[in-house]
């Protein structure tokens, strides 16, 4: 198995575990916005938007740089890849699981259809 970071892992889904958080990131995945931007969507003050970014990058997902007064986020995709690695292993692990069970039901079901073998023995009196 690959060797992940467990914080950096545990940083990433759980800061991909909240709706709000998981539309900002794919509202940065198409491109630099400001906090005002990503603020815009939501029924939520700019202090809550900005609590859901600290999120972000603390887990490493988001950038933020000042532009005068205007605070404007990037996404980092780098944490992303990991977690994507981290399912890919468990996703090949359970195909593999499924693939297996598939065998064992196929030939299983090709026992149950094969005739009983008749026996000749003749019974003892």
């Amino acid at each position: 198995m690959v060797n992940y970071q467990p914080a950096l892992l545990d940083a990433t889904f759980a800061a991909l575990s909240d709706a709000t958080r998981r539309g900002i990131l794919a509202r940065l995945a198409t491109g630099e916005a400001s906090v005002t931007e990503l603020a815009k969507p939501y029924d939520m003050s700019l202090p809550a938007v900005s609590k859901h970014l600290r999120v972000l990058e603390s887990a490493g997902l988001v950038a933020r740089s000042k532009d005068g007064r205007v605070h404007r986020c990037r996404l980092e995709a780098a944490p992303l890849k990991s977690a994507a690695d981290w399912i890919e292993h468990y996703r090949r692990f359970w195909e593999a699981q499924l693939d297996s069970l598939q065998r064992f039901l196929e030939t299983s079901t090709e026992r149950e259809h094969q005739p009983w073998s008749k026996h000749n023995k003749k019974r003892r009196r």
